[in-house]
């Protein structure tokens, strides 16, 4: 095997399945229910962070995005697919879960329809990177944020664009948000590799004491 064909398939623990593994080693129905609540608990998350939102048109600043991200790079793929796509649902249920409290499937068929799908993908992508050992440094985390940013923007801009254009689009849809996301990449910066300490330093501590 190759050098990269062994970095494709090299696999690293995210936070979550770290923090799992060091309390539920071997206990799988535990280990199931952890990450149930963790699922649920991270679709409240971002719920609660889409009500931080400063009103923009036609698509609001909301903290869903950092939490979503967040949640992809501690959670990984599969965690976090499962997770933002809860969030989903939730809304399409008429939840009031999106930015500004809004819920219904014809709220996600409106100019932040794109950006929403992008949130799925965006989370699975990040996750991906998470498990290919990103989000430990602040390097690597503000890149791996860089790159989820950039697939939400890209099917939000897709999306918008069938409704204003792709001009307006990227003025409207991308631009006013560039230095908020830019900002977001920098708080996740220091929060995952601090993380990632205090998650180390937990495990050696429930070493030194078993």
């Amino acid at each position: 095997m190759t050098v990269p064909q062994q970095l494709q398939t090299a696999r690293f623990e995210t936070l979550a399945t770290t923090l799992l593994g060091d309390r539920f080693a071997d206990d799988a129905k535990r280990t199931g229910f952890a990450k149930f609540v963790m699922v649920i608990a991270g679709s409240l998350f971002i719920a609660l962070a889409a009500q931080i939102a400063v009103p923009m048109y036609p698509v609001p600043v909301t903290g869903q995005t950092l939490a979503i991200l967040l949640i992809g790079m501690t959670y990984g793929p599969r965690m976090a697919g499962s997770t933002v796509a809860l969030y989903l649902f939730e809304g399409a249920m008429g939840l009031p879960v999106f930015a500004n409290g809004a819920a219904g499937a014809l709220y996600m068929f409106g100019p932040t329809g794109g950006y929403l799908a992008g949130f799925l993908m965006a989370a699975v992508t990040i996750g991906f990177l998470a498990e290919r050992g990103m989000g430990r440094s602040i390097i690597s985390t503000a890149v791996a944020m860089l790159i989820g940013t950039a697939v939400i923007y890209v099917f939000g801009v897709a999306w918008l664009s069938m409704m204003i254009g792709f001009e307006k689009a990227v003025i409207h849809g991308v631009i006013p948000f560039l230095y908020g996301d830019a900002l977001k990449a920098v708080i996740a910066a220091g929060l995952m590799p601090f993380a990632w300490k205090i998650i180390k330093k937990l495990g050696n501590d429930s070493g030194d004491n078993a």
